[in-house]
């Protein structure tokens, strides 16, 4: 295996990015989780379980869709929709919940909590919890559980407890610091499911891990659809999950590229927005060393984004460490952008996505028309739009048939 492949190294680094940032409280609970999860890497039993449910319970392997109306309208490449969407939940967040209970239940956990930002995850992790009979409470910003109804009505009929957070912002950041401090309160009871590729050591390692089956399954599938590898693969970012998932089993091919998909909001000139890459510096912030908005003196920005799930102040420590080398590329795409391309993709293929994916359509929108028809694009659909039907109906005209 490359260095690329076997990142991080053994304290949690990417580079200059990760590591463990925690309370002394919480670091025998992180030493125990990497150790456990070392275990459990190498433990085919452990494997076959989690092969079991994703296929069984999950319902992998997700298809590789052309979207061949999509191609049409925008001329260009190809493109191909990697089907996350149709998973159980509605979300690629399954992947990382299922194997993170299976951790849980090796080490004796049986109270599970979770911060959620567009639902997905803390609907996720209701589930599996459910499946395991384990006690669940999520962690949610109250403006989010606004914006995110019926995902929290989901969480709740699953049988988890959903906590409103009202400090600062209400959304993800202060959902996570909650989180952690009832993790730093229940530690010896209490396995805690982050969930995206954030956060201390080893969960950055520890989620893509969980996810790069996206990226195992695409490969193999468009192998077998066009006999060779795409000229791009593109995913939303927000802490980065679905895009680290789908990027590793090829960050040794170079001639595929790698672009992950931020929040741009109102603009980046408005401040109002959730791009990393775009205004950031490095920081630290719950747990690891990345990129982060802050502002002058330090502090973390507020950030702003129509989509849930993207609306954080940091980015995945991987992500940042693939961008100083070059290897992924990171752009964005704005509100108005995104809900257009939440539009496009619901009338041109008959698939709503999540607002968090319509960011990567926008991208899409804008680049295909500059390939030549014989080059393939693969989109990583991450999640289907249910949740977000009441959000964009505040923002776009409904138009009906005569």
């Amino acid at each position: 295996m490359t260095e690329l492949e076997t990142l991080p190294d053994a304290r949690g680094h990417f580079g200059v990015y990760g590591g463990m940032f925690v309370p002394e409280t919480l670091m025998s609970a992180l030493h125990e989780l990497a150790q456990e999860y070392g275990r459990a890497k190498n433990d085919s039993s452990f494997q076959d379980g989690l092969t079991r449910l994703l296929r069984d319970f999950a319902g992998r392997p997700t298809p590789l869709y052309f979207a061949e109306r999509l191609t049409q309208k925008l001329g260009g490449a190809k493109i191909y929709l990697k089907r996350e969407d149709l998973l159980h939940t509605g979300a690629h967040k399954i992947n990382n919940a299922l194997g993170q209970i299976l951790l849980a239940q090796r080490m004796g956990k049986r109270r599970i909590i979770a911060e959620t930002g567009a639902g997905q995850h803390g609907v996720a992790t209701a589930t599996v919890s459910a499946r395991f009979g384990c006690e669940c409470v999520i962690y949610m910003g109250a403006v989010d559980m606004e914006r995110q109804a019926l995902n929290v009505a989901r969480m709740k009929f699953l049988g988890a407890k959903v906590v409103p957070v009202t400090a600062g912002q209400a959304t993800l950041k202060e959902a996570i610091n909650e989180a952690m401090r009832d993790w730093v309160t229940n530690v010896r009871t209490t396995h805690y499911i982050l969930g995206s590729a954030l956060g201390s050591h080893p969960y950055p390692m520890m989620v893509r891990d969980f996810q790069r089956v996206i990226g195992i399954e695409t490969r193999r599938q468009i192998l077998q659809r066009e006999g060779r590898l795409p000229d791009l693969l593109v995913a939303c970012v927000g802490g980065g999950s679905n895009a680290i998932g789908l990027f590793h089993p090829f960050l040794e091919d170079v001639s595929v590229r790698l672009v992950g998909v931020e929040a741009g909001g109102e603009g980046i000139r408005s401040g109002k927005h959730a791009a990393r890459f775009q205004g950031g510096k490095l920081g630290v912030l719950q747990g690891t060393k990345t990129f982060v908005l802050t502002n002058a003196d330090g502090q973390i920005d507020l950030t702003h984004s129509v989509s849930a799930g993207l609306d954080y102040a940091a980015v995945g420590p991987e992500h940042s460490y693939l961008r100083d080398l070059g290897r992924a590329e990171y752009d964005y795409a704005t509100d108005e952008e995104a809900l257009a391309g939440f539009r496009l993709l619901s009338e041109t293929e008959g698939i709503i996505p999540a607002l968090e994916t319509a960011h990567a359509v926008a991208y899409i929108a804008k680049v295909a028309p500059r390939f030549d028809p014989n080059a393939i694009v693969i989109m990583n659909c991450s999640g289907r739009g249910d949740k977000d039907v009441a959000t964009a109906a505040k923002h776009l005209v409904i138009s009906q048939a005569p």
